[in-house]
């Protein structure tokens, strides 16, 4: 077996709307090998993870993979099981996956399956495919390619025959679910989100993530949230601060204060009066507590164990009652939990380090927080605390003799907890809320002593004893006993009321041409209605029209950019093929999703061979909006309109054939009251016209659009049909679009790139980003029509070398077709796998196929020098057609040409093609 490549999909994508990872898997030899006529295959595999044998499969039922097996299925579609039930064993479950033979490559198959956590996901696929090998008969086995999938520091220490280690491979996959995997409070938070259909985004390796897009976001790290007040946040870590504030508040606080040594500590206790607490000022999680001090070596103890966690150490009266931990949310008590100390319980029979043992094997018990229970460790604290208690990890406790491990009831340091939240006190409630208002916390876990949380505090003793910022969530959403809590969705509540969803307007554009020009006209009718918009183009990212990164911005990277911004109100999102193709879309679902067009570009790179291959990669868009919003399909693009089976929302079609040229489907669809915007023909260019709830809306003239050149630029007509439809749905007023679309010219301050216009050399000069053969062509039928107003006309022209040798001829082909004189091709930056000058060379065999002069060809491999020589042939009355790779360095030349420092023009001629 080999890998040829692997990928991971964040977003929905071609197969599924399921973030996944692929794998690409060449069999070999071994595709004809199904399961079946492998001998000890079937028996092994299930005896190695007999949990394979609940999974459905395509037959949705407990043991449909063993029926699979036993009738024989590939060895990808076994390894896609294998990876995902590595990934349940090992505490991160999932449970999609599908494998598909890749079109016409025998043998080799696409296998995608879930993940929760990207390295997890990687390192399963790795270790399944591992593990499948090593139950091959030993002449088949051997898997190249691995180290695509996820690097092995183990790799070169394994012998090829050596069998799978199960017990090895699990606990690498638990050890990484554990660094990478959200904590149980994160957690919680983001599946509540998710269930309220609240976009989650994680921004870090730990626990910050994002809730919400741009303007509306939410931001927090396990329970602090964004309104967290960071002086609550401060006023809770200084317990001495803390204890005064809860004091002014009337609330019961045990008496203390801070000391700097031990001697004073010991002071103070005297003070205070027998017993006390020793634990440092700023520490956590039970860390340096010593409890019920009674001795002035005791209390000399505590302060050192306090003094390694914080350089000041806080001596207060020792609280007697049980431990409690309430959760308050928003002011209101939400939770409420009595922790108990790690303990265990003798038998008579078993020593205390045997105890221990058996408590740990509990499934409950994991390490840190990955479960609903932490494993109890021996360190010095537990010896010391058995010591004391006249007992060791030898002894053997009577029966029901309980065996105090540690002083605290911190979870995480083997604590377990029972669920209090009905039993807790009115008054009792109260106190808990005032606390935590009295620090300032929004979400505040308050630890409270009382000998019976359902009785009032201040009859029966007690009171809090810390008010702690990021309460851990665990003990109320999984206790030990008891009913487990809601505790995410009071969180939520405070962070989204009233049901929002924390989203923006999301507008994504795919095509293959003219995606840079509708997004900015969208974006800027967007603006005009009063949004801050932040939007991607194949020229940058921008947010109010400001460039935040220059470059392609067109992929699911530079989307998230766009919706991490907290200024944003709305996204207008660029989405080419390639990032699609590459890791999926970067949203999980959009209002407006908009197909323009699908022409043949990019044809046989990334298994897209033909335009039915491309039209459903672009259909991924379509597919992404939300049942609310509008999937907006080009009416006169066969391809295009077919999408409407599987688009999302409802659909909205433009067309360039309005009026008496509409098409019957059309027809049908504006008959029954759907909505369309459509160019109606006459005389002055067409009207632009929307359709919706069967009336007729007059926009504009097409040619009043700038960007339109008088309407003769028809594919800016189509874009601009488009940026209605799109902007329309959206429930932008129509006189708005209109002054918008007025005011959106053909600059290239406006739209980079995209029918830039300069007339100031007394000839005029089109730059415009024209890259692929239904690019030119568009361009081409422009110039043609502009023609009779010039002289002659000039060309540049290029193709990206990683097209197909047809689709390069074809661009020579077209750029022959009759609109310009003279013709100079030019080698693209990057050649894109292909030699020096071959592109040229495609070039200009198309353009002499067609019947092109090659005396009037000229070839010049570098772009800018390609520019200039168009420019210096120009005289006046020409127009120059410049199709660049870097815009903005050629704009810049056009710009500051001089023409009368224009050398003759056989000095151009001179660079004809050979």
């Amino acid at each position: 077996m080999r890998v040829i490549e692997t990928g991971v999909y964040r977003g929905p994508h071609f197969y599924s709307h399921t973030p996944m990872v692929r794998i690409r898997l060449d069999l070999g030899a071994l595709e004809a090998w199904p399961s079946d006529r492998l001998l000890g295959f079937n028996d092994a595999l299930l005896a190695m993870l007999p949990g394979l044998g609940q999974h459905g499969c395509s037959f949705n039922e407990p043991g449909g993979l063993v029926r699979r097996l036993r009738d024989g299925t590939w060895l990808g579609h076994v390894a896609e099981h294998v990876a995902i039930e590595l990934q349940c064993l090992a505490g991160s479950p999932v449970t999609r996956g599908k494998t598909r033979s890749v079109k016409g490559h025998e043998g080799v198959y696409d296998i995608l399956y879930a993940y929760r956590e990207e390295a997890v996901g990687l390192l399963a696929g790795r270790l399944a495919l591992e593990l499948v090998d090593s139950l091959l008969p030993l002449d088949m086995r051997g898997v190249q390619g691995l180290d695509r999938i996820a690097e092995d520091e183990q790799a070169d220490l394994t012998e090829a025959d050596s069998p799978f280690d199960m017990p090895a491979a699990l606990d690498r996959l638990a050890r990484l679910v554990r660094s990478t995997a959200l904590g149980p409070t994160t957690r919680s938070l983001v599946e509540e989100a998710e269930r309220r259909g609240i976009p989650v985004m994680r921004l870090d390796e730990h626990s910050l993530v994002q809730l919400g897009w741009g303007k509306h976001q939410q931001r927090l790290r396990a329970s602090i949230t964004g309104r967290t007040s960071h002086i609550a946040v401060e006023n809770a870590s200084d317990k001495d601060l803390t204890r005064a504030l809860l004091t002014q508040a009337g609330v019961p606080v045990p008496k203390g204060s801070v000391v700097r040594d031990a001697e004073a500590a010991v002071r103070e206790a005297e003070r205070l009066g027998f017993p006390v607490v020793t634990k440092p000022l700023d520490g956590n999680h039970g860390r340096g507590v010593s409890t019920g001090l009674t001795t002035a070596d005791e209390i000399r103890r505590g302060f050192a164990e306090a003094a390694r966690h914080g350089r000041r150490v806080v001596v207060e009266q020792h609280v007697r009652g049980r431990d409690h931990r309430i959760l308050v949310v928003g002011g209101e008590v939400v939770a409420v939990a009595e922790r108990v100390p790690a303990h265990v319980v003798g038998d008579g029979r078993r020593s205390v380090a045997e105890l221990i043992e058996e408590a740990n094997r509990d499934p409950r018990r994991g390490e840190g927080h990955e479960k609903v229970m932490t494993r109890i460790v021996v360190d010095e604290q537990v010896l010391g605390l058995l010591a004391r208690t006249g007992f060791s990890l030898d002894a053997v406790p009577h029966a029901g003799r309980v065996v105090q491990l540690r002083e605290t009831a911190n979870l995480s340091t083997g604590g377990t907890a029972i669920d209090r939240t009905d039993e807790i006190h009115p008054e009792n409630a109260a106190i808990a809320r005032r606390a935590a208002l009295a620090v300032g916390l929004d979400v505040a876990g308050i630890d409270f002593l009382a000998p019976d949380i359902g009785q009032p505090v201040r009859e029966t003793g007690g009171g809090i004893v810390e008010v702690n910022a990021a309460p851990g969530f665990r003990m109320h959403l999984e206790p030990s006993e008891g009913r487990p809590r809601d505790v995410a969705r009071p969180v939520l509540d405070i962070l989204f009321p009233r049901g929002e969803t924390g989203r923006i307007p999301v507008l994504a554009v795919t095509g293959t041409n003219g995606k840079s020009t509708t997004v900015r006209m969208v974006a800027h009718i967007l603006r005009r209605s009063g949004l801050r918009v932040g939007y991607t183009t194949t020229s940058g990212i921008y947010v109010d029209d400001a460039l935040v990164s220059g470059g392609d911005a067109s992929g699911p990277k530079s989307a998230r950019t766009v919706l991490r911004d907290p200024t944003v109100e709305a996204a207008v999102l660029e989405t080419a093929r390639g990032g699609m193709l590459r890791e999926g879309l970067g949203f999980n679902r959009c209002d407006v999703g908009t197909v323009l067009n699908v022409a043949a570009d990019h044809l046989g790179l990334k298994g897209v061979d033909t335009l039915e291959d491309l039209a459903r990669v672009k259909s991924i868009v379509a597919e992404a909006v939300h049942r609310d919003g509008h999937s907006v399909l080009n009416a006169d693009d066969p391809l295009v309109a077919e999408m409407e089976r599987h688009a999302g929302g409802r659909t909205v079609y433009f067309s360039l054939r309005g009026g008496a040229d509409m098409p019957d489907f059309l027809r049908r669809h504006v008959g029954g009251g759907l909505l369309a915007v459509v160019r109606e023909t006459n005389p002055h260019g067409g009207e632009i016209v929307v359709h919706d709830d069967r009336r007729r809306l007059p926009l504009m003239g097409a040619a009043e659009i700038p960007a339109t050149l008088g309407g003769m630029a028809e594919f800016n007509v189509q874009n601009a049909l488009a940026a209605v439809a799109m902007t329309y749905a959206q429930g932008v007023p129509l006189p708005v679009i209109r002054g918008a679309l007025v005011g959106f010219t053909n600059s290239f301050e406006q739209n980079p790139g995209r029918l830039n216009v300069f007339d100031g050399h007394g000839f005029r000069v089109i730059v415009d980003y024209a890259h692929n053969p239904a690019g030119l062509s568009a361009l081409c039928d422009l110039a043609w029509k502009l023609r009779s107003g010039y002289r002659r006309s000039i060309g540049m022209v290029s193709i990206p070398g990683d097209r197909r040798e047809k689709d390069i001829r074809e661009m020579g082909r077209i750029a022959a077709a009759g609109v310009f004189d003279e013709l100079v091709f030019r080698e693209r930056p990057d050649g894109r796998g292909r030699a020096d000058g071959e592109v040229m060379r495609l070039l200009s065999e198309g353009a002499q196929e067609a019947g092109f002069p090659p005396e009037r060809i000229h070839c010049i491999h570098d772009e800018a020098e390609a520019a200039i020589a168009c420019l210096r042939m120009a005289r006046p009355g020409d127009l120059v057609v410049l199709t660049p790779s870097s815009v903005e360095e050629i704009w810049q030349q056009v710009v500051g040409f001089d023409p009368t420092a224009s050398p003759p023009v056989a000095e151009v001629a001179a660079t004809a093609w050979g």
